[in-house]
């Protein structure tokens, strides 16, 4: 595939590109900023189930898990708010920040908000392993949170814009490769540092965080930055270089000026947020918001943040119950590296489509296990359905990770027009990381309230998206950025009626103006 070449088609279409080791290269780098996001969302699971974590900041916790055995329900032993608060300040810091994040995307460029995203994490990685109490602990995670911001803003678009179209899916999905790598890294590390004698594993689990933020930084003092965001920031010469570099190729002028055209278009228009809101790009914005929403009410993170305290409610001991949590994480980087393989030869329908059948029918049948085997006081599974329940959920992780997982980032990254891309981008990751603390904040409590029904209420939400994929997600593999528009959305049989009148109004508009 490395070094392969497709000549431009006449009427738009494949330009001309290698796939040369500076893309690889920029891409690996970028796609840390996911290995950083993804040792975070693991690593808080792990350490929250560890009992001298809990006995120095949440000796309520504490004494409801190992002190009082017995006392509380199965569901409930785990539901306080402080404890979720800790996992869930990240993704509300993420989600402020990420308006900055957009500001910075546009007019500093793409490397430079990753740049910045590296400091944030550094920043945060000490103030947690050096924690004391409760406070420097939040504060580390609300700067960890600052960095998943700027970073989710940043790596989706770079990787989209740099890439060449025909592979553009499988290198945008390193992105969420690296989040379930950092994932099954941040299990590994937690199930040795569990045995530590001393009690301060934990510390050590939350100061290695240290070493993908550091990737993340120096990799945004290596790369270039994209083509686009230097052209968009007026900086052409620049920009038709890097473009020349990351092709491989000199015969890159029919790409240069669509790309000068797209920033064209994109100086004129003042407000993005605004424009975002325009009729014409109704679609994208439903789309994107949407697949953000349901990919958190996949129920996915409730597992990968509480799998080790998950399997502990199941009863599990509290070494098993890591395990099976390395265990999930692996099946979930196994199962990314299908969907790199399938994304752009099958599309992207098609994998969300068999991902939501493999996902509701595995959330059934737990719920269904669970509902007959774990009451609010028995304490054991029997040792058979325990390994059924994990491979269940292994089933249920690697149809997430290989459809809503990446191509909830994917999507969204490759839809909109240069003139909205970064505010979309931004409403993206808001949208995501907004969902993502209701979940965490919240998950804890609904496995009290709820107990096993948790499942049904996770399962019905992936029939309703399911069926939301199948009418109104259109398929985008092997479909350059800049003709999303004629391509896909002029026609759908249902989002064409918002690009018709909108583009017909423009033209109007253009032809009264020169007049």
């Amino acid at each position: 595939m490395a070094g392969g070449a497709f000549a431009t088609s006449g009427g738009g279409g494949e330009f001309e590109a290698k796939i040369t080791p500076i893309v690889i290269i920029s891409c690996i780098m970028a796609a840390t900023g996911g290995l950083m996001f993804g040792y975070d969302v693991g690593v808080s699971g792990g350490v929250t189930s560890m009992p001298p974590f809990l006995k120095k900041f949440f000796p309520a916790v504490y004494r409801k898990t190992v002190l009082e055995k017995g006392l509380d329900s199965n569901y409930c032993k785990y539901d306080n708010q402080g404890l979720q608060l800790f996992t869930s300040s990240l993704y509300l810091a993420g989600l402020t920040s990420t308006f900055f994040a957009s500001y910075t995307t546009r007019v500093l460029g793409r490397r430079i908000t990753m740049l910045i995203a590296g400091v944030f994490f550094i920043g945060g990685v000490i103030f947690n392993a050096a924690a004391q109490n409760l406070a420097m602990l939040i504060v580390g995670r609300i700067l960890l949170g600052c960095g998943v911001g700027f970073a989710n803003q940043a790596v989706p678009v770079f990787l989209s814009e740099i890439a060449p179209s025909r592979i553009r899916g499988a290198l945008n999905i390193l992105f969420q490769l690296n989040i379930t790598i950092g994932i099954l890294f941040a299990n590994l590390v937690n199930y040795g540092t569990n045995k530590i004698e001393g009690g301060w594993g934990w510390r050590l689990s939350l100061g290695l965080a240290g070493i993908p933020a550091l990737l993340l930084t120096v990799g945004a003092l290596l790369v270039v930055d994209t083509p686009n965001s230097l052209i968009e920031r007026g900086r052409t010469e620049e920009g038709k270089a890097a473009l020349k570099k990351i092709r491989g190729t000199d015969n890159i002028e029919p790409e240069f000026l669509e790309l000068v055209e797209a920033s064209r278009v994109a100086q004129e228009v003042k407000h993005p947020f605004r424009n975002l809101l325009k009729r014409k790009n109704r679609p994208q914005l439903v789309i994107s918001i949407a697949l953000q929403i349901f990919q958190q009410f996949t129920g996915i993170n409730a597992i990968m943040f509480y799998a080790p305290v998950l399997f502990n409610t199941l009863g599990f001991k509290n070494d098993a119950s890591l395990y099976s949590a390395v265990i999930t994480g692996a099946v979930n980087v196994l199962s990314t590296v299908v969907s790199i393989y399938s994304v752009d030869k099958l599309g992207r329908r098609m994998l969300l489509l068999e991902a939501g059948v493999q996902m509701f029918l595995s959330q059934v049948v737990i719920a269904i296990i669970l509902g007959f085997k774990v009451t609010d006081h028995s304490d054991e599974l029997s040792k058979g359905y325990a390994i059924f329940v994990v491979i269940l959920v292994c089933t249920f992780v690697s149809a997430f990770a290989w459809s809503w997982g990446p191509l909830g980032w994917l999507i969204p990254s490759e839809i909109f027009p240069l003139e909205t891309r970064s505010a979309g981008q931004s409403v993206t990751v808001c949208v995501n990381l907004l969902f993502t603390f209701v979940i965490a904040q919240a998950f804890l409590s609904m496995l009290c309230h709820f107990k096993f029904g948790i499942f049904i209420f996770f399962s019905s939400w992936v029939f309703i998206m399911s069926i939301f994929v199948f009418f109104l997600v259109p398929e985008t593999k092997n479909i350059p950025i800049e003709e999303m528009t004629e391509r896909v959305w002029k026609k759908h049989w249902f989002w064409k009626r918002f690009t018709e009148d909108e583009y017909t109004n423009d033209k109007i508009a253009n032809a009264d103006y020169q007049l």
